[in-house]
């Protein structure tokens, strides 16, 4: 009897995590959401301008977003990428140049992360946007994807106009991305770069800021990613 009892005991506490577990998904969900960046404000009013957006089917009325805007680069296999295809897929974004010998090596490695956990998603696009463009020619961004293992199909490396480039990272994802001193001989000193990594939903609207650097936000940025994808499926 005494056995019996123990036995019970132990089915309870192994049962204990995977109930939990259930609990979370089930009921806990709808509680942890991804906050949403950079409301769109009246010029004239100073107010935040509310339009008509469709939820689940029904229109209503919502606060208006900056959206990231559209624009026109090459990928690493040299075809033309709009960022009009963007739209409908959850994306991640960074900044980089393939010659970059500090902070780029690491978000490429961590960035290999997301290319591999999304992989067979179709709703998820990682984009890499260069910004050395003069350096970083279809051959070099080639030859940077297969020394990542980078699949076109999931994450394009892009280069182009490096004024498109730039006013992108200020203006369309709110991050740094200059040219600093052409002339120094350190190449990391030529150019400033953010190491982010930038979270967009499939309207476009930028949900997050990761450092593409860290490991634990990298993982913070996977789950996220996860999460938005619920709020898609409500």
């Amino acid at each position: 009897m005494k056995n019996l009892k123990q036995a019970g005991i132990l089915l309870i506490l192994l049962a204990l995590p995977a109930l939990l577990f259930l609990f979370l998904r089930n009921s806990g969900k709808n509680h942890y959401s991804i906050g949403r960046y950079y409301p769109v404000i009246d010029s004239a009013s100073g107010q935040v301008k509310v339009g008509k957006q469709i939820v689940k089917g029904k229109e209503i009325a919502d606060t208006l977003f900056h959206t990231v805007p559209d624009f026109k680069l090459t990928n690493q296999d040299g075809k033309q990428v709009k960022g009009a295809s963007l739209k409908g897929k959850v994306v991640v974004a960074d900044f980089f140049f393939t010659r970059c010998p500090g902070i780029c090596k690491k978000m490429s490695s961590q960035m290999t992360r997301v290319q591999e956990r999304f992989l067979n998603n179709p709703e998820i696009q990682i984009v890499s946007f260069s910004v050395d463009p003069e350096n970083d020619t279809v051959p070099a961004l080639r030859n940077y994807a297969d020394m990542y293992d980078i699949k076109t199909d999931k994450w394009q490396l892009l280069t182009g106009d490096k004024p498109q480039i730039y006013h992108l990272a200020k203006y369309g994802y709110f991050v740094t991305a200059k040219e600093n001193d052409p002339t120094a001989q350190n190449l990391e000193d030529q150019f400033v770069h953010t190491d982010k990594f930038v979270l967009i939903d499939k309207g476009g609207v930028i949900r997050g800021y990761y450092n593409g650097t860290n490991r634990k936000d990298v993982d913070r940025l996977i789950t996220e990613i996860d999460i938005l994808l619920q709020e898609y499926e409500q």
